[in-house]
């Protein structure tokens, strides 16, 4: 797709330069599994009573992956297959990914397949299939859909997924275990299906419909796996369904207090390097930036006034679902959506205000001046802008100047360089390294 933007006249408006940028680390609690470790930390949950001695010789096992943007997926997801297979069991994996990867089975593989979940790379074949079966009703008439490959073929199903606080809505049970059951699991169809009630039912709506698919399929436990502020595996636990909520309400407290954040009291201006459904199902995570397809502020952070998106990652595959939370962003971000990716998914999940296009100016440069101008910062020296690479990347960012004492002043900051000037190509794209 190629954009006519024309030339936008910033005459008068933007700033005669750009404030100077600190490089600053931020510092948060680091509880890293060596990822050597991790395979050892699968097999000792599997040594817990009612996870290894649940998986009996000869059953057919289901495990279902779909989570984004884990930190050791493949190798979680392999030692998980070999302690099954341990055991005697024959284990396969189904994609749980709800409307991802274009709503398609085959979408879904590539999906997967992008993560490094393939049968090459993990050793067990992978059903991928979008076809379901209606389980039951929860909530008077709310429907409940459900993986017909792992419903029909398995003899018990085991999901591996991610505890973190969700983008969208505030709950004792938030992005876990029961969401992968109820959402992952339910395919295009579920998960569509589901997201017509709106997120402000999610907090009730996901452990019922998790609960009855507990209740009517041979589901065995989940791998909860919890990460900390670096992005880094903090915790793997198996948790059967017995324990199930109150255990992943606990392991979803333990996360929170992990995740990252910007020790800053206000930001003008934040400028994003890249954003991505590999970094967060918003694109970028609200529970950082403070905005949300839901409305309003969302999360504990600081204001942020206008931000300014570079570009998408490339594992993305071109769904930019979250462009709409932003103030700004570049011509060459928008070339690169796939626009068919990204409307199935803000259509399917209701949140279509994560779908529209904000402003888009021809560079870097100009959306960055632009955003330093509309925010409101009256003396643009000191205009108070933050830049990250990602939000699951925020250990490491650069501070501009303006922001100084506030840096100096806080015991979790401290600048690790000089201050830099910003370099633009002759394009006006920020020149990275």
């Amino acid at each position: 797709m190629r954009l006519n933007l024309g030339r936008v006249n910033l005459a008068g408006m933007a700033p005669e330069r750009l404030p100077r940028m600190i490089p600053v680390k931020q510092t948060f609690e680091s509880r890293r599994i060596d990822p050597a470790d991790l395979h050892e930390a699968v097999a000792a949950q599997f040594r817990r009573e009612g996870i290894g001695d649940a998986v009996k010789p000869g059953m057919r096992i289901a495990i279902g992956v779909g989570s984004r943007g884990i930190s050791n997926l493949v190798a979680i997801v392999r030692a998980v297959v070999t302690e099954l297979r341990n055991r005697g069991a024959e284990p396969f994996i189904v994609p749980a990914m709800g409307s991802h990867g274009g709503g398609t089975a085959e979408g879904q593989r590539e999906v997967l397949a992008g993560y490094g979940i393939s049968e090459e790379h993990v050793g067990v074949r992978i059903e991928a299939s979008m076809d379901t079966v209606h389980l039951g009703n929860v909530q008077g008439d709310v429907e409940v859909h459900f993986d017909r490959v792992a419903y029909e073929q398995a003899d018990g199903i085991v999901v591996v997924a991610r505890i973190k606080p969700h983008t969208d809505f505030k709950a004792p049970i938030e992005s876990g275990i029961h969401k992968m059951l109820a959402i992952g699991m339910g395919k295009h169809k579920g998960a569509a299906y589901l997201h017509q009630f709106g997120f402000h039912r999610f907090g009730t709506l996901l452990p019922a419909a998790a609960s009855l698919i507990m209740e009517r399929t041979p589901f065995l436990f989940g791998v909860g796996i919890v990460e900390d502020a670096y992005h880094e595996t903090a915790h793997v636990e198996c948790v059967p369904k017995a324990q199930l909520p109150d255990r992943e309400q606990a392991l979803l407290v333990e996360a929170k207090r992990l995740m990252p954040r910007f020790w800053l009291s206000d930001i003008d201006v934040l400028v994003v390097d890249e954003i991505g459904k590999n970094i967060s199902g918003s694109g970028m995570d609200p529970n950082v930036t403070g905005r949300s397809g839901a409305g309003g502020m969302f999360g504990d952070g600081p204001r942020i006034g206008k931000i300014v998106v570079r570009n998408l990652t490339r594992a993305t595959k071109g769904n930019a679902v979250g462009i709409g939370l932003v103030d700004f962003t570049t011509r060459r971000t928008v070339e690169q959506i796939d626009f068919a990716a990204m409307y199935t998914n803000v259509i399917t999940s209701l949140g279509t205000e994560g779908g529209r296009l904000p402003l888009i100016l021809d560079s870097d440069e100009t959306a960055i001046a632009a955003a330093v101008f509309s925010s409101g910062a009256r003396n643009h020296e000191l205009a108070k802008i933050v830049r990250i690479r990602d939000t699951l990347s925020i250990h490491e960012i650069y501070v501009s100047e303006g922001l100084y004492r506030e840096i100096e002043a806080h015991p979790m900051m401290e600048p690790i360089g000089p201050p830099e000037d910003w370099k633009f190509d002759a394009m006006g794209n920020v020149v990275t390294e």
